[in-house]
Order: structure tokens, then sequence, then C-alpha cells
């Protein structure tokens, strides 16, 4: 009985009843115990219209105007409960949750090819260049690198099948990986993922073939631009790594330092993302 629904088992209570197996008092207790309770009083509230805001209210509780809605996905950026908003849109928890399941699922449909895609205004082969020479003036040496590649954990919670897949050894925690490329703009201009969290950063590199793209689209008037990436990743024309001899002369040690000053934003930016 334990994995009926409340009505199974309101049924199975009213069947005991009736064939005298429980008595009153215990029929009343049970069925008590076993009934549905509105937690949430939503019904108090009026169903949410969105066009019945004006461009004032709409700018004062969403802080931007009816014409710039899909703004609206920026509250994803904060963590919220469900219950929290039943007082706005009328809606109990459960609706609320479908709708958001519903309409993420459709805006991931449409346009998750976008997140790999490198076929962006912001990622033109001009741009890239762009980006190459911001970096090289905040103080690193390399002169043709525009942004950082790295890979990020995000944990999850132990599950009952495919334990070892997700098991990440290095940080001993179950999770799933996600590898990203960070640009001076802040942006995360390629994101790769789900891989199982027991990949190597390496591993995710080659399923995500990144390095094919980039030998596509990593160009400058005829010379390659390149990603910078951990000592976990390989060398090539379009990714460069720091030096990682056991002996580093001084001018190693002092390009180590100076790039590493600058490929902080990506973890800064899988800080923001993983505590959201």
């Amino acid at each position: 009985m334990a994995n009926c629904g409340l009505h199974s088992v309101r049924e199975a209570l009213l069947l005991a009843y009736g064939t005298n197996v429980i008595d009153s008092v215990e029929f009343a207790v049970f069925y008590d115990a076993n009934s549905s309770r509105e937690l949430f009083p939503y019904w108090k509230f009026d169903k949410f219209n969105f066009d019945n805001w004006d461009d004032t209210e709409c700018r004062a509780e969403l802080r931007f105007g009816k014409a710039e809605v899909f703004l609206l996905l920026e509250v994803l950026r904060f963590p919220d409960k469900y219950i929290d908003k039943v007082s706005r849109f009328g809606r109990n928890p459960t609706e609320l949750c479908l709708i958001f399941n519903t309409v993420l699922e459709f805006v991931y449909n449409s346009h998750h090819h976008r997140l790999e895609s490198w076929n962006q205004p912001f990622l033109l082969p001009q741009v890239l260049e762009r980006y190459a020479q911001i970096i090289h003036n905040r103080g690193a040496p390399l002169q043709n690198c525009f942004g950082f590649v790295d890979g990020t954990l995000c944990r999850i919670a132990r599950p009952q099948n495919n334990k070892r897949a997700v098991y990440n050894g290095d940080k001993r925690v179950h999770g799933i990986k996600f590898q990203s490329v960070v640009v001076p703009n802040g942006l995360i201009a390629n994101l790769a993922g789900p891989f199982e969290g027991r990949r190597h950063d390496n591993t995710t590199l080659h399923e995500s073939r990144m390095l094919r793209k980039l030998q596509r689209v990593a160009w400058a008037n005829g010379e390659p631009l390149c990603l910078y990436g951990d000592p976990a990743y390989p060398l090539a024309i379009h990714l460069q790594a720091p030096f990682r001899d056991a002996l580093l002369t001084p001018q190693m040690q002092r390009f180590n330092e100076a790039i590493s000053e600058e490929r902080v934003l990506v973890e800064w930016m899988f800080g923001t993302v993983t505590n959201y």
C-alpha cells in the first residue's frame, strides 16, 4: 500500500471498514491521515494575467518593460522556491513546476544548438581577434589567445544505477561534467555537455570535437587563434596550456604566472554558474 496513491489508500480503507477489518475509530484515524490537504491557499489570489499589467507596473515588478519580456529569463539566475511564487501567479506550486519545466523544455529544444554553435555575432573572426588583443593588453604573454577553456563538475545525488559512470575519483563525489569556453566579455561562448562525471578534461575535449571546430573558425587574417586551458589539456595549434616540465626556467614560470592571472576569469564564471 506504501506505493499507492492517496486515492487507492482511501479506497482500501473503505473496503477494510466495510468488511469489518477495522472499526470506525481506526477508519477515522487512517482516513484523516491519508487525506489530501491544500497546503497553500492559492485560490485566494487572482490568476496571473500579464496583459493586465501596464508598462510602469511591469518595470516596478520585473525591472524591465513589457517589450522586454524575454529578459524575464534573468530570474533563472536566482534560486527560489515555487511556494514563494504562489501569491504572484495565483497557482499552486505543482502547477508552477509543470509550467516552468514545460517552458524550459521548449526553450532548450528550440535553442540548445546555440550553446555549441560558433555561428554567433560575438564569435566572428574580427571579434575573436579583438578578444585576443584585450587578453594580451591585460598582460598575457600570448598574442593570439581569445578565450579560456575548462571543465567543471556539477555535483549530483548518488544515483541508484550507473554509479561508476558519474563518480569522479578526483573530487570523490558523483556529478556530471561540462566544458565551457569563456571570452573576455564575460560570456560563456561555448558550452558542451553533459558528460559522465568520471571523464577526464582531455576526454571531454575529444568528445566535444572542440579542436576540429577551432580549426574551422579560430583564424584572423590567416593567422591561428587559440584557447588556453589548464595542464590537463594537450597542446595544439588552437589550444595552449602552461609549461609543465619538472624543471621550469624563470621565463617559463613568468609565462605561467602571467597567463594564469587572466585564466581566473573562467574559474569565476564557473563559480557563478555552479552557485546557482
